[in-house]
């Protein structure tokens, strides 16, 4: 048997994931999607075109792969349906391509209400969320309640209207949210995005794959987000409703862990991070302002100005332990183009001890440590090979390489595919 490559995010989320499984896929045959929502917005850009995509995997866009969206993913329908249009618009149809699993779970549109109902509630303390329904949905999936893609095949109107009469009595008895105008426009997306899943096939992904692997298949797997928002080992509570991490993989695909091949983890060559929640290296004067607009460091989804700073290492090395890296890559790199010296977070102050272990709990109390290194003042846009690289990029390269221990494989130096270097 083959085995599944895993590409997953190291930091916060919006590391650059979909461009770089855009690059991958040539070399494999199945691109798969294994946990998250349409909170998730991957970017590609290629051919003049460039588009986001939020449930459907990366790989879509080349031609004779399989894409599928793996049991541990939620599906909004509507959200698809306007995934799918977007996609014709540009000239791919990919009803031929694209693999949906039986047990991904549905978010419903009363999801959506109760996500928006219980961040109101939380006033001061919300957690950021985009709103999305997803941590209402995964909460329903452990909760044993939820609607999965399989239930459209059978009762499926008479399953919805008992979740959503539940879901009513919680927003009028527990929120006491006004919902009724909302939930009318929200159900006719949805139910038009139902009619537009029942045009693709629906699989059990875990036998599809794993019957893949026996004939040979190569296969990678994507993940959304970051391993800092991963629902255990990120920085809790403000965090994802799903496990980002390669372990991820395992229960979102129904695959094994002996059968993970190479984990690819993508970080930024700095930091950033959407919503509220700790950020031990954030910057809020004009360097994390210059970071932000020569990075573009505005949500795919959301469109929210992202929050910028210096790169972590005492995050990075956690991430790197958490998902058994074997290869990093480095994105946005010459986002730094211009700096005369860069920061790096090699460790924390904690109550006046420094550590670089990760700690149980990010708060103000955690003062980043930093070392500086010299910028390389030159535009690396251009580049095309390793060789070209200016001396002060490479010693930044290999430092990080030597503080992780794990090599760098991949750098991209721009948006498009071909600004992509393979080392």
């Amino acid at each position: 048997m083959t085995k599944v490559d895993v590409l997953l995010g190291l930091q916060w989320g919006d590391e650059g994931k979909g461009k770089v499984v855009d690059v991958l896929t040539p070399h494999y045959d199945i691109i798969s999607r294994f946990q998250g929502g349409p909170n998730a917005g991957h970017t590609l850009e290629f051919n003049n075109i460039k588009q986001v995509l939020h449930t459907i995997p990366s790989g879509i866009f080349r031609e004779n792969k399989v894409n599928i969206i793996g049991n541990g993913v939620v599906l909004d329908p509507g959200i698809f349906k306007k995934e799918i249009e977007s996609i014709s618009k540009v000239g791919f149809n990919i009803s031929d391509n694209l693999l949906i699993s039986k047990k991904a779970h549905l978010i419903l549109p009363t999801h959506r209400l109760l996500d928006a109902a219980s961040e109101a509630a939380k006033g001061d303390t919300k957690i950021g969320s985009t709103l999305k329904g997803i941590g209402p949905t995964y909460r329903d999936k452990i909760g044993r309640d939820g609607l999965r893609v399989g239930d459209i095949c059978e009762n499926f109107v008479e399953k919805y209207q008992a979740r959503k009469a539940q879901h009513i009595v919680m927003l009028e008895k527990l929120y006491n949210f006004d919902y009724k105008e909302q939930l009318e426009i929200f159900e006719k997306d949805w139910f038009d995005g139902i009619e537009t899943l029942k045009k693709f096939v629906f699989v059990d992904s875990e036998n599809y794959i794993n019957n893949a692997l026996r004939e040979g298949k190569t296969i990678i797997a994507e993940g959304a987000q970051g391993t800092m928002l991963d629902i255990d080992f990120g920085s809790y509570p403000f965090v994802t409703s799903s496990n980002t991490i390669c372990a991820g993989a395992c229960t979102g695909l129904g695959i094994a862990p002996q059968r993970i091949g190479k984990v690819f983890g993508i970080f930024k060559a700095y930091c950033t991070r959407v919503g509220a929640g700790p950020f031990p290296t954030e910057l809020f004067d004009t360097v994390g302002q210059d970071l932000r607009d020569k990075g573009h460091e505005y949500g795919s989804t959301t469109g929210r100005p992202r929050r910028c700073g210096w790169i972590d290492l005492v995050a990075l090395n956690y991430s790197i332990m958490i998902n058994g890296a074997t290869d990093l890559i480095m994105m946005k790199a010459d986002v730094l183009d211009e700096f005369d010296t860069i920061k790096v977070c090699t460790g924390y102050k904690i109550g006046g001890n420094i550590t670089t272990e990760f700690p149980y709990e990010l708060n103000e109390k955690v003062e980043p440590v930093y070392e500086e290194l010299p910028g390389w003042k030159c535009d690396l846009t251009g580049i095309t090979a390793e060789k070209d690289f200016p001396a002060e990029f490479k010693s930044y390269i290999k430092y990080i390489e030597e503080k992780t221990g794990t090599p760098i494989t991949i750098v991209s130096v721009g948006p498009n595919r071909e600004q992509t270097i393979i080392r």
